[in-house]
């Protein structure tokens, strides 16, 4: 097994921030890998960054009135600082716009180029007219053919999952101008992924088929058993990598091909910072290369880059490509477009010191081998009744009961004992199952861990035998320290802020996972620990309804066509509504209030009576223009005084979109008094 491990997370798309999908199916398991390889002792580059070039990112640009510029610079420093707020510890994390990644994936381009691995293609792709632009697959729109969704994109349909090409869709339209585009003949460089297939089958159907994931080996399979075709690795776009050829003006790098080549240019920029060879990583045998990504990615990460790098012919192949499937939000599919999500920033502004219950809840249903889903109340529960209720009441009860009977000394205890090779059977469990990629597994271990000292806490019950059989006790809370400092090292790669606290806790230093493999006692008999402090919190109903809520404003919006509109107002019963008695009024007089520049002071005939009304629409009219204008009024309002003056009714008005108010009127003049309902 390599001393090195080169460890990638998916890039983000820079078009908006990440939220609990990214991080439970990409890059909370690679940290939680990466952190555990560190502990191995192995030689770690873990690396990632902001993909700028996407087509996401034009439409994000386009959606806002900005520039793609102003966009990535936006939500590159967004989602960086997230993951730095949840631990994410990335060695180096860039972004696809530095001058490096320019340099790097012209230069990879290029050699290609240079060895004859390209082939030129002139075909007919779509081209919008009005926007002078020939259009990317997802600026192209149709009915998808097979389930017929009227919104499918042309690279992919959503609402099915079925893989597209712009040709395939039924009634195609420019998503730039809402025109039916017409196709125009253009040039691009196409990787010719058909000579591959025989690499491909070997490396990974023959050499992968026990140790790579069921979902990734099976998606690979079947696109080899389809045949694969030439790709092209340009397009005609305005934003992205220049293609470094003179005869390639307005075109840019594919963002596939530009995009994964990111992996290569960051582990560069890292290695010049710290005096490392960046070749040790990537051009060597003895380097682990693993590719953290969702399913989505299988192809991208299993064909197209392994083909771009057999290729080049100097860089290694992944060792393993984990990628994981979706993470669903209350049983709905998460959906960026819909805001349809728990955004990472949001969470950490709302729970702030809780990035370790996150972490938790998260690699608890990490979408591993199949789609899982996260609840509000489930976060609660795991929160309340597993990080509270097991793992934080056991390290708090043996930090309590050691400064209560041995002033915070750990006590003579028997190093023999067998309920300490629970410890080192645990890193062992741990070990085995994050070296197979399966993390609810290892978090499970370690629970069980908490689990069994709780237990064994209860059955010893040292606050009785303190005072009959003091060695007991002793032994006891001797064996409850060991398995508190086991639960403060193993729980560093799942949640290490909660780690730190731990080891500051029992005044310990983080050890080597062989270390915890081959040794029970990790604390000795009088060793000094500091006062116990609350892992954990638990978090309340009101907490959750609020998150609920949140939620649920996010459906009310959704359902808007108007997005600009207010959200609708708390629900009356009809005897509610029929007690309203709106009514025809005509103005007769009206005049500002003095002292009031938005108040206006008025007599209305409202075929009932003559009564006087105060409305705040000095800013909108001029008293003179609106005498005998007729008007709809609220006639069974209690009467108010503003400004001294009883005013007994409400009218009808509404808003334009300068801001003025308008008063909503009858279509014709009627007479007044007739009631509107």
């Amino acid at each position: 097994m390599s001393i090195r491990k080169i460890i990638t997370a998916a890039l983000p798309y820079a078009n908006g921030p990440v939220h609990i999908g990214h991080l439970a199916g990409v890059y909370i398991p690679a940290d939680v890998y990466a952190r555990f390889q560190r502990r191995l002792g192995k030689d770690v580059a873990f690396i990632c960054g902001s993909d700028e070039h996407g087509i996401p990112i034009t439409i994000r640009a386009k959606k806002e009135g900005i520039s793609p510029q102003d966009v990535v610079d936006k939500y590159h420093e967004i989602i960086k600082k997230s993951f730095l707020d949840l631990g994410i510890s990335f060695d180096e994390y860039s972004r696809t716009s530095s001058k490096k990644h320019y340099e790097t994936s012209q230069e990879f381009f290029k050699t290609l180029y240079e060895a004859g691995k390209f082939t030129e293609d002139i075909s007919e792709q779509y081209f919008d007219e009005q926007a002078h632009e020939f259009l990317a697959d997802r600026y192209i729109v149709g009915t998808c053919p097979n389930c017929k969704n009227e919104n499918a994109y042309g690279d992919q349909c959503e609402k099915c999952g079925s893989t597209l090409s712009p040709s395939e869709l039924i009634n195609p339209k420019s998503m730039l101008s809402g025109n039916s585009p017409i196709l125009k003949e253009t040039k691009n460089w196409y990787l010719p992924l058909n000579d591959y297939e025989a690499f491909l089958q070997k490396w990974i159907i023959e050499g992968h088929k026990e140790d790579w994931k069921p979902n990734v080996y099976g998606q690979v399979k079947s696109w080899l058993n389809d045949g694969l075709k030439p790709r092209a690795m340009t397009r005609d776009l305005n934003w992205g990598i220049p293609v470094p050829l003179p005869d390639a003006e307005g075109k840019v790098l594919y963002v596939w091909f530009d995009a994964p080549i990111g992996y290569i240019s960051f582990t560069q920029e890292w290695a010049e910072k710290n005096g490392k060879n960046w070749r040790d990583y990537w051009q060597n045998e003895n380097s682990d290369l693993i590719h953290f990504i969702g399913k989505d990615n299988i192809v991208f990460h299993c064909i197209i880059f392994p083909s771009m790098m057999k290729a080049h012919g100097q860089y290694i192949m992944p060792k393993n490509v984990p990628a994981f499937e979706f993470l669903n939000l209350e049983n709905d599919k998460i959906s960026t477009s819909r805001n349809w999500a728990v955004w990472a920033h949001e969470y950490i502004a709302d729970f702030p010191g809780q990035q370790d219950v996150l972490r938790y809840v998260l690699l608890s249903s990490a979408p591993e081998t199949k789609d899982n889903n996260f609840t509000w109340k489930d976060f609660q529960t795991k929160n309340n009744s597993e990080l509270v209720g097991i793992f934080g009441n056991f390290i708090n009860r043996v930090a309590v009961l050691i400064h209560k009977y041995y002033k915070g000394i750990i006590p003579q205890g028997n190093t023999q004992s067998p309920e300490l090779l629970e410890i080192s059977n645990t890193a062992k469990e741990i070990a085995s199952a994050l070296e197979k990629f399966e993390f609810r597994n290892a978090l499970s271990s370690l629970m069980n861990l908490a689990r069994f000292g709780n237990q064994y806490l209860q059955n010893e019950e040292p606050w009785k035998t303190i005072k009959e059989q003091p060695e007991k006790a002793a032994q006891s809370l001797f064996v409850g320290a060991q398995l508190a400092a086991a639960l403060a090292q193993l729980s560093e790669p799942f949640m290490p802020f909660s780690s730190e606290k731990l080891l500051s806790m029992f005044n310990i230093e983080r050890m080597n996972w062989s270390i915890l493999e081959n040794n029970s006692v990790l604390i000795e008999s009088g060793h000094r620990i500091k006062e116990a402090s609350l892992l954990f919190s638990k978090i309340e109903d009101e907490v959750i309804a609020e998150q609920i809520q949140k939620l649920e404003q996010t459906k009310q919006n959704n359902k808007k066509t108007n997005p600009n509109a207010e959200a609708m107002k708390e629900e009356i019963s009809f005897d509610d509504f029929a007690k309203i008695d709106l009514r025809t009024a005509t103005i007769l007089e009206a005049e500002k209030v003095e002292k009031a520049d938005k108040l206006l002071k008025f007599k209305v005939d409202t075929g009932v009576d003559i009564r006087t009304v105060v409305s705040g629409v000095a800013q909108s009219f001029k008293p003179e223009e609106l005498i005998g204008k007729q008007v709809m009024i609220l006639l069974n309002l209690a009467p108010r005084k503003i400004r001294g003056i009883e005013s007994q009714g409400m009218f009808l008005l509404t808003t334009k979109p300068d801001g003025k108010l308008s008063f909503v009127t009858p279509d014709e003049t009627v007479e007044n008094g007739i009631e509107i309902g």
